[in-house]
């Protein structure tokens, strides 16, 4: 499988993100993608919510609420008419979900609290009060229609907000406590933002599942994308999803933003590994390998990734809306290591790469431009990625991987070679299966299929030396493969 994550953080605020999905459909499935990740689909708190400030996640863009009927994307048949599209085309659809906090309610609310330390949260600061919070969500627009159920301060745990001394902090209520089964960070990090959602209220969790088994029946969705799952306890979602599967088998996969593998691998065991998760240790590294230039010893990209580890629960990426530049978490991987990173993860055949939608079409708004080789590589993933996978990362600044192709793509098979040193090449094996066989350089640096390909012949064990240009990226393919490239991407 092969995902985009389709929309940044910087789309403009025009309500036509579903509409052009939906036009597009046929044409991300001819880059290569087998699904598309969706943004949050619900009425914001504010019109220009990019979706991870939930108001009403029954309000697809239906009802005039928080300053329009839409949301930054469309409206909720624009939202149903784009899912249905692009499953037309062979895409599956994930959508984009937030069950840790609510934003924007209607009114406040008295309600007895007691400050804590932000950084310590299990530790309290003063004696309980009586504070102003914003918990009260009636949903005027919509009323009762699909739900009658209201949110107040019984459904929550905490807010960051004193209403009656404009205090901001963190205020946990009396009566409740934060989320045993979440990241220890903070020593305990329920709390993210806004009104925190109390997922041991009985009737919050039956709310909150009835609402996703309509979600399901109402869009045809084929999965989610959870956010902030370092905030969710691991039981509540397992209960969770484990209910939801029993209407559909969902595709999951799940966001918990942290750097250590192993905070990752223990999330999954207490899931009961029912879902995928991004790989941010990977990301962190293609990270410091693209700011560290040739300091960075690339042997050891993979050390202490969930590739490494758990490669058939990572979904591997190099950059989304959250590591976006201004973003709250900044880690955009520099512009000359993108072609190295998707290299990795859309080629090795190991792991479920996501492409960002900000390296595919570019992010005009703050001067990102498009990574010219990814619908070459994207290509070279869908037809000629195959077979045996053979790595030579023993170097720190050369280093490689072959696959040997398979009988089932005629044509497969293929050579990358990276640097980020001097120019200088790297002796590997496909395999005997391309003995005294002509390879083709499809990608030299950053030009993708040069009109003036290199060439290099293969020995009778199927090795040659492969050469790569300083700081760059090469991959060679078959002659055969390399003319059908030419000719599909300038078609």
């Amino acid at each position: 499988m092969t995902i985009l994550q389709a929309f940044d953080w910087n789309l403009p605020v025009n309500h036509a993100l579903w509409n052009r999905l939906k036009s597009s459909s046929g044409s991300l499935k001819k880059l290569g993608f087998d699904a598309v990740w969706l943004p949050p689909a619900y009425k914001n708190s504010a019109t220009n919510g990019v979706g991870y400030g939930p108001y009403d996640l029954y309000d697809l863009g239906e009802f005039d609420q928080k300053g329009s009927v839409p949301t930054k994307y469309g409206t909720k048949a624009e939202y149903l008419a784009a899912i249905s599209e692009l499953q037309k085309s062979g895409l599956q659809v994930l959508a984009d979900i937030v069950l840790n906090h609510r934003i924007g309610a209607d009114e406040p609310e008295s309600v007895v609290a007691t400050p804590v330390d932000s950084e310590d949260r299990l530790r309290p600061l003063g004696e309980p009060r009586e504070i102003s919070a914003w918990t009260k969500f009636n949903f005027p627009g919509r009323g009762d229609k699909y739900s009658d159920f209201k949110w107040d301060k019984s459904c929550f745990t905490s807010v960051s907000y004193d209403g009656n001394t404009n205090e901001e902090g963190v205020f946990l209520f009396s009566g409740k406590k934060f989320a045993s089964k979440v990241a220890h960070e903070k020593n305990n990090f329920d709390y993210l933002m806004g009104a925190d959602i109390d997922l041991n209220n009985l009737a919050v969790r039956e709310e909150l599942l009835n609402w996703g088994k309509w979600y399901v029946k109402t869009t045809g969705i084929d999965g989610f994308r959870f956010d902030a799952l370092k905030h969710i306890g691991s039981d509540f979602l397992a209960w969770w999803l484990t209910e939801l599967r029993h209407i559909s088998p969902l595709f999951a996969i799940g966001e918990y933003w942290s750097g250590d593998v192993r905070e990752l691998e223990y999330y999954l065991d207490k899931v009961g590994n029912q879902l995928s998760l991004f790989d941010a240790p990977l990301h962190f590294n293609f990270y410091s390998a693209s700011h560290s230039m040739s300091d960075y010893d690339l042997g050891g990209i993979f050390n202490g990734s969930l590739l490494n580890s758990r490669p058939d629960r990572a979904i591997t990426f190099v950059d989304n809306h959250d590591t976006e530049p201004r973003e709250s978490l900044n880690s955009w991987v520099d512009g000359w290591f993108k072609n190295h990173a998707y290299a990795i993860i859309l080629l090795r055949g190991l792991g479920t790469p996501c492409v960002f939608y900000g390296d595919l079409y570019g992010i005009p708004s703050i001067d990102i431009n498009p990574v010219p080789a990814l619908p070459l590589m994207l290509k070279l993933r869908e037809r000629y990625a195959y077979g045996k996978l053979r790595d030579y990362f023993d170097d720190r600044h050369v280093v490689g991987f072959t696959r040997a192709g398979d009988d089932k793509h005629p044509h497969s098979g293929l050579a990358v070679v990276l640097n980020n040193s001097d120019a200088s090449a790297k002796h590997m094996t496909l395999g005997p299966v391309h003995k005294n066989q002509t390879m083709v350089e499809v990608l030299h640096g950053a030009d993708p299929m040069s009109a003036f390909p290199r060439t290099v012949t293969l020995d009778e064990h199927g090795s040659a030396i492969f050469p790569v240009p300083a700081g760059n990226v090469s991959i060679w393919t078959t002659p055969d493969a390399a003319k059908t490239l030419f000719i599909s991407l300038r078609s």
